[in-house]
């Protein structure tokens, strides 16, 4: 992928040059990248992150000092009070959140409190703004680079953007070892960063100032293709990050990286086209890059012309609304029973923008027609190839217009006996749906899936739910009724506790940058349990630093209650998965430890709406959604153990089984590990 140059932005006089440090540099020049897709222009990156440390404080600390920050004469002018607020204090009526904005060619800035959170955060903004505009975020030496790795992680498994510039050891090594180092003693090239280069889709080490000018415009590549895109690690020794040099004008001139939509192979489309029409079962099954590729309508028109039935990942959930005819709801181990049964019988699956991780296979165990055939629909050829696809290697958008067009003379459309089938099955899952939301007793404690029948009730195709980890994800997969294309949010490639709260934080802040303020805000859920919210709460006070309308809703249930369940499941008894004080025998069956997390979060400034019924939690959710500042929203959860919980999952996931053991839960478990593994298969 090659820059171009706007027509307007001659080029500067050649030999023409700026003396400037490293990391001043380098801030100069993010601030005049941008993205292009479809004619629409933007900031590729449009703000940093930053926790400063002695790593990074002189180099780009000092850097973003000078581009431009909240109360210097060439800042961006940002609306909001001037007054500070006391912790949990109500936002006042029409104030406006203190969000910073990237005019011109200055670089706001975002003050984060957890490494790992800033990644999260630039990871939900990235996700927002469609791949196309991302964060930057610098840290410090030592710990406060290796604190990036999980989150470089979830970007890269997730393929989105993310620019990462932690602070590394001299260059020059004038003193060996300095604060933070990691001694290796065969390598002296080797720092802790390179725990990066796993988990980063480009990585490099500044070693001279001038080595910047190819590393920066390879960053860019990556970080705008929608192929290689992930995290991108430039790793800066702070010396080097200070050190001046003469750089030549043209570095800093305006790019325009394009985002291009890659069209199909003449003959693969043609291949395709055959698949299509001699199916009598198709099944489609929609990933995220129905979403990235913003092929949403088009998906539609596919389907209105065909009626092949949709099912969705995780990641594709909303690519049609939950009430579009074709829709089937989730797939795989957190499907529905709908999706899950056609899977079974399809004859052709055709993927778009999908990666069939074992979560949509249910472990190579859900599609069993002998005779199924899959055509994947992919603009990663690595994708489009799996489980021995036919593959059509495109962007999903460009790729469903063209096998729409190419289909749309030849009369294929599914049998009218198919239609009414799949249509039957989903009106009677709706039936278990509206059973899971029933709230027969307003006076009682709401169970997990009567929060989100609360939710559902509330919202409007303006609401954004964020999930990632826990049992949420797979209720939300099976019962959530998506109304737009970006309303589900539950990251679950890397499914990481802990993502909800900052990842909230970004989406805010990209619906801000697309003008969302102009509309009035678009409420943000942050859904978390209580061991999420302990992973890492700390992103709530640059909430309310921001004056963000985050509303967090915390479900307490004291302990792991997902892996408590597939503790059991696999005969290992929910050992270690309760948040209970030691028994006399040393286990963890105690009373409930004394955790006040409502307390904690109103202590962080947030302020808090406990609820103790059905009825109150009602209430408090359609009181946090009118909120204009940070709200919490506080609830103890029923166990499914006494009361109606959600349906269970619908297909298999593969977590292997002791396969031998004293203990007889775990022989029982491994006797239906036996049973379910017998029937996985390798699709060749």
């Amino acid at each position: 992928m090659s820059p171009t140059r706007p027509a307007n932005r001659p080029d500067a006089p050649h030999g023409a040059t700026r003396r400037l440090t490293t990391a001043q540099a380098l801030i100069a020049f993010l601030a005049r990248q941008y993205t292009e897709r479809d004619g629409r222009r933007q900031r590729l990156i449009s703000a940093t992150w930053g926790i400063f440390g002695h790593g990074n404080v002189a180099g780009i600390g000092q850097a973003l000092l000078e581009a431009g920050h909240a109360g210097s004469p060439t800042a961006p002018t940002v609306p909001g009070p001037t007054a500070p607020t006391a912790p949990g204090t109500p936002t006042a009526p029409g104030t406006a959140p203190r969000i910073p904005t990237a005019p011109g060619h200055r670089m706001p800035f975002l003050q984060g409190r957890n490494e790992q959170a800033m990644v999260h955060a630039a990871v939900g903004y990235a996700r927002q703004s469609g791949r196309l505009s991302a964060h930057a975020v610098t840290t410090s030496i030592g710990p406060g680079a290796t604190n990036l790795v999980t989150g470089a992680a979830l970007a890269t498994v997730n393929r989105l953007p993310v620019l990462l510039l932690p602070g590394d050891t001299f260059a020059t090594r004038p003193a060996d070892p300095v604060l933070q180092q990691l001694e290796v003693p065969y390598a002296g090239d080797v720092s802790v960063n390179d725990c990066l280069r796993p988990v980063s889709r480009y990585f490099d080490r500044i070693t001279r100032p001038e080595a910047l000018i190819p590393a920066a415009l390879q960053a860019m590549r990556v970080l705008a293709d929608p192929v290689e895109t992930g995290a991108v690690t430039l790793a800066l020794p702070q010396d080097v990050q200070a050190e001046a040099y003469d750089w030549p004008e043209e570095f800093f001139a305006e790019r325009d990286w394009h985002v291009r939509r890659p069209a199909p192979d003449t003959a693969e489309l043609e291949a395709a086209v055959r698949a299509i029409r001699s199916a009598r079962r198709p099944l489609i099954v929609a990933g995220g890059g129905v979403r990235h590729s913003a092929a949403e309508e088009t998906l539609a028109a596919f389907t209105a012309a065909t009626r092949i039935p949709v099912a969705s990942t995780q990641a594709g959930k909303g690519a049609l609304r939950h009430d579009h005819p074709a829709d089937v709801g989730g797939i795989g181990h957190t499907g529905t029973a709908t999706a899950d049964e056609l899977a079974r019988t399809a004859d052709l699956v055709i993927g778009v923008g999908t990666r069939f991780t074992d979560f949509t296979t249910a472990s190579g165990t859900l599609f069993s027609n002998p005779a199924v055939r899959f055509l994947h629909l992919n603009i990663a050829a690595a994708d489009a190839h799996k489980l021995a696809a036919r593959p059509l290697v495109a962007d999903a958008r460009a790729g469903l217009e063209a096998l729409t067009a190419a289909l749309a003379g030849r009369g294929y459309r599914v049998d009218p006996a198919y239609e009414t089938e799949y249509a039957g099955a989903k009106e009677a899952w709706e039936e278990k749906v509206e059973a899971s939301y029933a709230t027969p007793v307003p006076t009682a404690r709401p169970t997990q899936t009567q929060v989100l029948g609360l939710l559902d009730a509330l919202v409007t195709e303006d609401d954004i739910l964020i999930n990632a980890a826990g049992s949420l994800p797979g209720d939300l997969h099976r019962l959530w009724r998506t109304r737009s294309r970006d309303q589900y949010h539950v990251e679950y490639g890397y499914s990481c506790m802990g993502y909800e709260i900052p990842a909230a934080i970004g989406v805010l802040l990209a619906e801000a940058a697309r003008g969302a303020r102009s509309r009035g805000h678009r409420p943000v859920w942050a859904l978390v349990g209580d061991g999420t919210y302990l992973m890492n709460p700390t992103e709530t006070v640059t909430a309310v630093q921001e004056n963000l309308p985050l509303k967090l809703v915390i479900l307490q249930n004291h302990g792991y209650a997902s892996i408590g369940g597939l503790s059991e499941a696999v005969g290992a008894e929910r050992f270690g998965t309760a948040y209970r004080h030691r028994d006399p025998d040393g286990g963890f069956t105690g009373p409930p430890l004394p955790v006040d997390l409502a307390a904690n979060a109103a202590s962080l400034g947030m302020r808090v709406l406990r609820a103790a019924t059905v009825d109150e939690l009602g209430k408090a959710l359609a009181e946090a959604r009118d909120a204009e500042g940070p709200t919490c929203v506080y609830v103890e959860t029923e166990t499914p153990d006494t009361v109606s919980g959600p349906p269970p999952a619908q297909a298999w996931w593969d977590v292997p089984v002791a396969e031998t053991a004293s203990r007889p839960a775990a022989a029982r478990a491994r006797e239906e590990y036996d049973r379910q593994a017998a029937s996985r298969r390798r699709h060749l």
